[in-house]
C-alpha cells in the first residue's frame, strides 16, 4: 500500500522524537528542494509498474515546475514507473519513465495514481 508524503514524515518525526529525555533536540522542517528546469531524478522507488487512469492526462517536464519545459505527457493508461520525488511548484512532483514511448519527466503529484512516488528524491 502506498501512503502519503504527509504521513511518511510524521513517522520520521515520532521516530526522532523517540529519544531519550535527556537530549535537547530541535526539530526542522526538512530543506524545500526542488528540481531545476534540466535536473533528473534517481531511481529510489520499487520499480513497480503503474497505470495511468483512462481519460487522464499530464505534462512531463524537466524540472519540478510549470516554468520547466514539456518532455512528453503520460495519459490514457501510459504505464509508468516512478523514480523519486521532491518539492516544487504548488507541492510535490514525481520524476517518473512513461514506459510506452520511453519519455521521462517530472509530473505534479496530484495528476497521478496514488500522487507519486513514494521516494524521496534526497536533493
Amino acid at each position: 500500500m502506498r501512503t502519503t508524503h504527509r504521513a511518511k514524515l510524521a513517522a520520521i518525526a515520532v521516530g526522532v522524537l523517540a529519544v531519550p529525555a535527556g537530549l535537547i533536540l530541535t526539530v526542522a522542517e526538512p530543506a524545500a528542494a526542488s528540481a531545476p528546469c534540466g535536473k533528473t531524478g534517481p531511481l529510489k522507488d520499487d520499480g513497480a509498474n503503474i497505470d495511468m487512469p483512462s481519460g487522464v492526462s499530464a505534462n512531463m517536464r524537466s524540472g519540478s515546475s510549470t516554468g520547466c519545459g514539456v518532455k512528453g505527457w503520460v495519459d490514457n493508461r501510459d504505464t509508468m514507473m516512478y523514480y523519486c520525488w521532491t518539492y516544487g511548484d504548488g507541492g510535490t512532483w514525481t520524476y517518473l519513465l512513461n514506459i510506452d514511448d520511453q519519455s521521462v519527466g517530472w509530473v505534479k503529484d496530484s495528476l497521478l495514481p496514488f500522487n507519486g512516488s513514494d521516494s524521496y528524491c534526497g536533493f
